[in-house]
């Protein structure tokens, strides 16, 4: 019987078994072995890649030179927050989102940007012609200084191309069109795509070369090929937003230089991606005033308060059974919210249609969204406005107390400054609420207090303090 020739490989971390199983030897996780072929397991040991610069001998930390690492503008205000202050020389940026989402746009852009600045810039296509490429950076606008571009698809000639011109920064777009000859497997299979970006990061290294490289997603979200390419990368960006609308949301999932989940906000344009300065402006524009369920509140993006409105609608049902829909947020813990509110204020849903969304297509994970969340289902069920000049944010626990959040004084001086003149938090968070300048807090301990507070003055009697 002949040798099998393919092995199978672990999409999240990479282990190698000679049979198929469902669940992982290496991470434990279930239905993530895939087949390669075998040489592609064996092929990077005799591959001529780039080999990094290394000291001969081990070093003690002590002796190695202090200092932060130096960064380089992108032209971008908002990606240069997200990276953390700017591209680092030598890092491996991967750039992923859904397909017309803006990826190529962005780095376009940012290779316009940097070679005006006085850099040697290198752009890889290996998706678009020369042409393709020439039709898309007209509308962008002028391209000056040194900046080359190049269709290709072969790795290795792509480096002795770099190795000649000798760039500042390289842009790859896409790593999934990128073959080695050493590696077995077509273009975008797992060997390929972990040999070729062995190879870029390696090159990154040694040359100091700052290197950016596109990646497709699959239907779940995740950049396309092994998991462990997101692991090799220095940083990891993701666009987000739907692709039919004009903003996007640029956010950093793993970043070794700087802060993770920053966002930088984008407006797709005719003349491309432009920036948001004011992502809350934006966000909140054309919101409705004087009617129920529309709450705002603040959630950070890493070090950015972002301000949002939640709306709540709250309807009897026509059916056995309510719906329930959440947008922007987890579904469970929307249920989750709507049993709190059950059952420590005494209200009944049971027959009733409950839908929560978040506005500018965002999606949340911060906990301090949960008071929003449940007074606009309150306002929407008793029919009660909320104030427009009014802001919330604290997170909700089952026994119906209001829990202090993080960033308390970056919330608030952000509803300071977009105008708001009362804000209502966490009672535990007030000592954190300085310097408001004629700014009203409101504390509440409990989700009663918080509810009681909308309610007209000749029903909610005393106010929480």
């Amino acid at each position: 019987m002949p040798a099998k020739n393919t092995v199978f490989f672990c999409r999240e971390c990479g282990c190698e078994s000679s049979k198929w199983t469902g669940v992982c030897p290496g991470c434990r996780a279930f239905n993530t072995m895939v087949e390669a072929p075998k040489d592609s397991a064996r092929s990077g040991k005799n591959a001529a890649l780039p080999r990094r610069s290394a000291p001969d001998e081990a070093v003690r930390l002590d002796e190695i030179p202090a200092g932060e690492a130096t960064r380089i503008s992108t032209g971008s205000a908002e990606l240069d927050r997200v990276l953390g202050g700017g591209a680092v020389p030598g890092s491996l940026i991967l750039t992923g989102g859904d397909p017309g989402i803006g990826k190529s746009t962005l780095l376009l852009q940012v290779c316009r940007s940097m070679a005006a600045a006085g850099r040697r810039v290198l752009y890889v296509s290996g998706e678009e012609s020369l042409r393709q490429i020439r039709l898309r950076a007209d509308r962008i606008g002028a391209f000056t200084g040194d900046i080359r571009f190049l269709c290709e698809t072969d790795l290795d000639r792509i480096l002795q191309t770099a190795g000649q011109m000798k760039p500042e920064v390289c842009v790859i777009d896409s790593i999934q069109t990128m073959f080695r000859e050493e590696a077995a497997g077509t273009p975008g299979s797992i060997g390929q795509v972990r040999e070729c970006t062995l190879a870029l990061m390696n090159y990154a290294k040694a040359s100091h070369v700052t290197v950016f490289i596109v990646g497709h997603v699959t239907k779940e979200g995740t950049v396309a090929g092994p998991r462990m390419l997101e692991h090799m990368v220095d940083t990891v960006l993701y666009f987000e937003g739907d692709r039919h609308a004009s903003y996007r949301v640029l956010r950093g999932v793993k970043n070794r230089f700087g802060a993770t989940n920053e966002i930088g906000v984008f407006e797709m344009r005719g003349s491309g991606l432009a920036e948001v300065t004011n992502p809350s402006a934006f966000l909140l524009s054309g919101r409705p005033e004087n009617v129920s369920g529309s709450v705002i509140t603040c959630v950070m993006e890493g070090t950015r308060p972002l301000l949002l409105e939640v709306q709540g609608l709250v309807s009897r049902t026509s059916f056995g059974m309510p719906r329930r829909t959440a947008a922007g947020m987890d579904y469970n813990r929307m249920n989750l919210l709507i049993a709190v509110l059950e059952k420590r204020c005494r209200l009944s849903l049971s027959d009733c249609d409950s839908y929560i969304n978040i506005t500018g297509g965002i999606r949340l994970n911060d906990p301090s969204v949960d008071l929003a969340v449940v007074l606009a289902l309150y306002s929407s069920f008793k029919n009660l406005p909320v104030l427009p000049e009014l802001l919330v944010f604290g997170e909700v626990g089952l026994s119906g107390e209001i829990r202090s959040v993080p960033m308390t004084e970056q919330r608030v001086a952000e509803a300071l400054r977009l105008g708001y003149t009362t804000v209502l938090l966490p009672r535990s968070s007030l000592p954190l609420a300085c310097d408001t300048r004629g700014l009203r807090i409101v504390g509440a301990g409990t989700l009663e207090e918080a509810i009681r507070f909308l309610e007209p003055p000749a029903v909610r009697g005393k106010e929480p303090q």
